[in-house]
């Protein structure tokens, strides 16, 4: 399977050119957007209109410029556009776990919840590729180190820690783009604006 995974647009005209331009060149099965598309919900309808054009059927969440609910109730007017905060989707043999927000936080109490859901369905799936997209970076990888220090969610890297998790796709910490990492044997990758394909091997 092949994905485009990217975040942080940030209502870019320069980045979201460049997603297009991937889009029809490299003919993705499917579109991770790791949030953070507008700049505190500005030009939020705006952008998600010109996502849903590009015709393919996006995977989003909300980062912490945007709320769930305001990104859940617009992209529920888009025929191309799955909001999975808290949700999944599965789709050709992978599923993919969605959870926005938290972008500053160390510990995400509101995660935990959620994670004993998403756990149950990945131990009943262990032949499926597993997709886990946050906004936030999991603690102490290269992509959440900025200035000699770790800033990411230790909420997030247990559940990394605890279950098959083959993909983790992130986003929010804009120094760190196009970086990746590993937590054991999941790979870890902030795709950037700019937007980065990956090839799953199924």
């Amino acid at each position: 399977m092949k994905l485009l995974a990217f975040t942080d647009l940030h209502l870019s005209s320069v980045a979201f050119k460049k997603i297009k331009e991937k889009v029809k060149k490299q003919k993705p099965d499917l579109l991770i957007c790791a949030g953070d598309i507008s700049i505190f919900e500005q030009g939020l309808d705006f952008i998600l209109n010109k996502l849903n054009r590009l015709r393919k059927k996006i995977l989003i969440i909300n980062g912490n410029h945007e709320t769930d609910k305001v990104m859940k109730k617009l992209c529920g007017n888009y025929n191309n556009l799955i909001f999975i905060h808290k949700k999944y989707h599965e789709q050709n043999n992978h599923i993919f776990f969605g959870y926005g927000g938290s972008g500053f936080v160390l510990i995400e109490q509101e995660f935990y919840k959620t994670g004993e859901k998403f756990q149950k369905i990945i131990k009943k799936n262990r032949d499926k590729k597993i997709i886990f997209i946050t906004h936030a970076p999991p603690y102490k990888t290269k992509l959440d180190l900025i200035v000699g220090s770790h800033c990411g969610n230790k909420t997030f890297r247990n559940f990394i820690v605890r279950n098959k998790v083959d993909l983790h796709i992130c986003g929010h910490l804009h120094e760190n783009f196009g970086k990746k990492d590993h937590i054991k044997k999941t790979h870890i990758l902030n795709p950037g604006p700019y937007g980065k394909i990956i090839k799953t091997g199924l």
